[in-house]
């Protein structure tokens, strides 16, 4: 067992796994964190890693094997055992009520009856103290994502754990917001406390995490110091190969290609009290380009998606034009029929119903464009025909699964992004639209379904992609936009943006402000 100078062990397991039918998702995992270490836990989707946690935080019972906790076998049968121990847990997918003040989002996780005003004064000191400054009495639904993970932050910390397990911390923030959160994880590292940290991101690993754990298809296929690796290595431990790197060819003749996506003086009201309203958004994207919207999430992006995808139609503003078509009017379907393609941010239940199998799925999004392929003349289903495509998008995009054809909701989330993405690009559409290509998908997947999106480009169609992840967009971008709080910047071409000029912009600066001139200015001079 792997110790941190020489320390002794905070939580050791041993042997532990999780079975579902036939697959070990879990397969006899060894795994012991110091105290006062970060710890890396790495792998690609389906590798076990969210299996893992959920044991360690209760929330799953494994089938055989034990945990140790501080050197005790212990038995963590729900969440709340596993906070009596000390062991704390911040979701990639943060569970919020929005109507609710922070405070009040604490306090119904703490169960100690304090007083709310009691909660809250704990919940300011506590946040301001770490530098993660927090107002208690902000109704959630009003604050940023970034705002909104300090409150997950922050109600942990107020349980006081000894372990705190970190799912994708790093997902929706902005350049400097990472920066904040790593200063607080060093403060906590420092005070004892130690860290589980799950991220795809291999360079902040390699920043951050004192060792790492990697998982490869439910199995330790390793340990390292990720400060003695490259993010490159890192990778080829975690999928076993070498990770195809990115290429992003020049796009020849940009200049004189015909914009397919025209948006322009796209204005949208409020849905719900905790809608973004959209304002004057103008963007074109042309045959062969691909454009990146950056922005830290809940500025709009999702009501941007909704808005160009047709799933809110406006048929009386002529704001959005498809292929030099009006497309106002017309919904999902009638945009798809003239040649374009849309994945959601929010894959299941949204870019797939999770009950249904792949292919049912499958037929859901492509009856409208595919309908004499999948449907015969007389009405009938085709589902042989059906099964095959899906089976060919399986075979493309790598899709891990434990049945031929699998409902939705039993793949794991990388899965099944790969399964969605893969389904429109298999269409070889006109225009394609994607919020959030690869969150949460593995550095192999993503890299596939980046260049995927590259050659799609250059191969003649339109590409709008929608990411928090700036490394994403400077990879695979030939123009770059900053949405914040509903208004998007002017597109700028990549070789002309940095990433303190995004970061500014994703943080509420003017696109004029002095310090982005400033630092444009100390770019060009570099």
């Amino acid at each position: 067992m792997h110790l941190h100078e020489g320390a002794a062990n905070l939580l050791e397991v041993r042997g532990l796994t999780k079975i579902f039918g036939t697959l070990k998702a879990c397969d006899s995992i060894d795994l012991g964190i110091a105290r006062g270490e970060i710890h890396a836990l790495l792998g690609e989707n389906g590798a076990g890693k969210s299996t893992l946690v959920k044991m360690l935080f209760g929330s799953l019972e494994p089938n055989s094997g034990e945990i140790l906790w501080n050197g005790q076998p212990v038995h963590i049968t729900s969440p709340g055992v596993a906070k009596k121990l000390g062991i704390g847990m911040v979701f990639q997918h943060f569970s919020l009520f929005e109507a609710l003040t922070a405070a009040e989002n604490i306090a119904l996780s703490l169960n100690d009856g304090a007083p709310i005003g009691t909660i809250a004064a704990k919940a300011r000191a506590l946040s301001y103290s770490y530098g993660l400054p927090l107002d208690p009495d902000a109704l959630v639904g009003d604050l940023s994502v970034g705002e909104r993970q300090r409150i997950e932050i922050i109600r942990c910390l107020l349980q006081t754990p000894d372990l705190i397990i970190l799912d994708e911390p790093t997902s929706v923030l902005t350049p400097q917001e990472a920066d904040k959160l790593f200063e607080t994880l060093e403060r906590l590292r420092a005070e004892g406390k130690s860290i589980l940290y799950i991220s795809h991101r291999l360079e902040e690993v390699k920043r951050m995490c004192d060792r790492a754990t990697v998982l490869r298809h439910g199995k330790v296929v390793g340990h390292c110091t990720p400060r003695e690796e490259t993010a490159s290595s890192l990778a080829r431990m975690m999928v076993g190969s070498e990770v195809r790197s990115v290429e992003r060819p020049p796009a020849e003749g940009m200049e004189k290609a015909q914009s397919l996506l025209e948006i322009a003086n796209l204005n949208r009201t409020p849905a719900t009290p905790f809608s973004i309203p959209l304002r004057n958004i103008n963007l074109s994207v042309r045959a062969g380009e691909v454009v990146g919207i950056a922005g830290v999430a809940g500025n709009g992006q999702g009501e941007f998606f909704e808005a160009v995808s047709g799933e809110v139609r406006q048929p009386d503003r002529a704001s959005v034009r498809i292929r030099g078509r009006e497309v106002g009017g017309l919904d999902i379907s009638g945009r798809r029929l003239l040649g374009a393609a849309f994945v959601p941010e929010e894959r299941l239940g949204h870019g797939a119903a999770p009950r249904m199998k792949l292919s049912e799925n499958l037929l859901l999004s492509r009856h409208a464009t595919d309908g004499k392929a999948f449907v015969s003349r007389t009405g009938m289903i085709e589902a042989n025909a059906i099964y095959s495509a899906a089976q060919r998008i399986i075979g493309m995009m790598d899709v891990r699964k434990s049945a031929p054809d699998p409902e939705a909701a039993s793949l794991s989330g990388g899965n099944l992004q790969k399964f969605i993405v893969g389904r429109e690009l298999d269409r070889k559409p006109a225009v394609m639209v994607v919020n959030q290509p690869t969150w949460g998908v593995d550095a192999g997947a993503a890299a596939h379904i980046r260049q995927a999106l590259i050659e799609l480009a250059r191969n003649g169609s339109a590409v709008l992609v929608i990411s928090q992840d700036i490394d994403e967009l400077f990879e695979i971008s030939d123009a770059i936009a900053v949405m914040h709080n509903g208004e998007l910047s002017a597109k700028m071409p990549i070789a002309e943006a940095t990433y303190e000029q995004i970061g500014l912009l994703m943080g509420g600066a003017e696109p004029g402000h002095a310090a982005t001139a400033h630092i444009a200015e100390t770019a060009e001079v570099a």
